[in-house]
């Protein structure tokens, strides 16, 4: 009897393994299902996708590590033994290839960029030079040694919270660069925009792989703040990026930098804003006081991108308008038609653009590809500089915020398009100061 009732409880628990197995897998499923191609790319559920798609595009061996360790936790419970199980099992070796299937797409990223180097810059493209290819084992060994994410800035920032305005913490910017930099070389100089859409986010975000790999090579990278909704209203946002390049090109000389050579860069609604600023150089509806500063830029970097608010040609997100008039503008478009057609990057496209690189994922699901497409169309057709545009198959929205396949790849044809530019001018297209892979050193930290 006592055996008999040991043998059911058993049963028992198997089954129960066997049907937290299948809901397990098939929750997994959808989750890898979702990273391939986003469930829906319309109303809220395009925000739902995000976020999952997001995490498992980029690090689909992760996935299937957590999916593999739960499979055999629920084994070891038994739930092989049922046939839910069976079928769970099933549906995890389907995710699991299918996650196989999602890296080995995001190892292609280097041949995308490129290309798309290849086709906007043509013969340019052989002035721009990586002394330490991104995806060089060196290089490689190097930032598994310093760590991801925030341990870059431990190892790169050598300024922080530099005031450039009158605003509190969001006018603060940080300065990065290597520490043998000579004061006065005059290096070349990214500006980093933070996206958040307008309303979240700080300089200690985003854009950390980028200004790492850049500074490696001899950049100064200034990663700035700026105001947010809603507690700020437009056009504060553009009008702080315009007063933080204001103060780089009057000051960025005594920490080693080049204030006659300045890109911007930044993703999301740090894309927009870096976009406008480099069409609207020295606009002075978005320079109240320093009309006189010179905020030029030599190159701009969007990545990810919004270009349009008014949604003229149909390319915007469903709702943003909504969300806009509420939180940013605070004012409808039919209200103010010529505040949201002044805040987008598209009204500004001319033939006096600087250079662009436009990237941006196929599987966005926050900022429609279609739109950086049109956008990037608009350029090529308007301006008389080169326009590269780069969409990555199977990236979603913000894919460069880890250290993935697609984040070397991106950081490093960044720095080929813009050591491309800088060559242009005769400079070293490598940067401040050459470095050598394979014995460079760690700065100490």
């Amino acid at each position: 009897m006592a055996r008999s009732s040991r043998s059911a409880a058993s049963r028992r628990r198997s089954r129960r393994a066997g049907r937290r197995l299948l809901l397990g897998a098939a929750l997994g499923a959808a989750n890898t299902a979702n990273a391939r191609q986003p469930l829906t790319r319309t109303g809220r559920g395009a925000v739902a996708c995000f976020f999952p798609g997001w995490l498992t595009s980029e690090m689909p061996l992760h996935a299937i590590g957590w999916q593999v360790a739960a499979t055999l936790a629920h084994a070891r419970k038994g739930a092989l033994r049922t046939p839910s199980g069976l079928v769970g099992l099933g549906l995890s070796l389907g995710s699991w290839a299918a996650l196989a299937r999602i890296w080995s797409q995001s190892t292609e990223a280097p041949a995308v960029f490129a290309r798309a180097l290849e086709d906007g810059l043509g013969d340019e493209l052989d002035h721009g030079r990586d002394p330490m290819p991104a995806t060089d084992p060196a290089v490689v060994r190097r930032r598994l040694v310093t760590g991801p994410m925030m341990a870059h800035a431990k190892v790169w920032r050598r300024e922080r919270n530099v005031s450039y305005g009158e605003f509190g913490r969001r006018n603060q910017l940080d300065i990065w660069a290597r520490e043998d930099l000579p004061a006065d070389g005059r290096a070349p100089v990214l500006l980093q925009v933070h996206g958040g859409a307008w309303v979240i986010g700080n300089k200690d975000q985003q854009g950390i792989p980028l200004m790492a790999h850049m500074a490696e090579r001899g950049w100064v990278c200034v990663a700035i703040n700026y105001r947010l909704s809603p507690r700020s209203t437009w056009p504060d946002h553009i009008v702080d990026v315009k007063r933080a390049l204001a103060w780089v090109k009057e000051n960025i000389a005594d920490h080693g930098g080049d204030p006659d050579f300045v890109a911007i860069t930044g993703g999301s609604a740090g894309g927009h804003l870096s976009s406008l600023a480099a069409l609207s150089a020295n606009e002075p509806a978005f320079q109240p006081g320093f009309e006189e500063a010179d905020t030029s830029v030599v190159a701009a970097v969007p990545f990810y991108g919004v270009f349009d608010w008014t949604n003229r040609d149909g390319t915007g997100l469903e709702g943003m308008d909504d969300f806009l008039g509420k939180r940013v503008l605070k004012t409808s478009i039919e209200e103010s038609p010529e505040v949201w057609d002044q805040a987008s990057p598209m009204s500004w496209v001319g033939p006096d653009a600087p250079p662009f690189m436009v990237v941006h994922g196929a599987n966005d699901t926050l900022v429609p590809v279609e739109q950086a497409r049109s956008f990037a169309a608009m350029l090529r057709d308007a301006s008389k500089e080169p326009v590269v545009y780069a969409e990555l198959p199977g990236a979603q929205h913000a894919f460069e915020i880890f250290d993935s396949n697609r984040t070397f790849a991106a950081v490093g044809a960044v720095h080929r398009f813009l050591a491309a530019i800088r060559a242009r001018e005769g400079h070293d297209a490598g940067g401040g100061r050459e470095v050598d892979a394979d014995t460079q050193d760690v700065p100490a930290s």
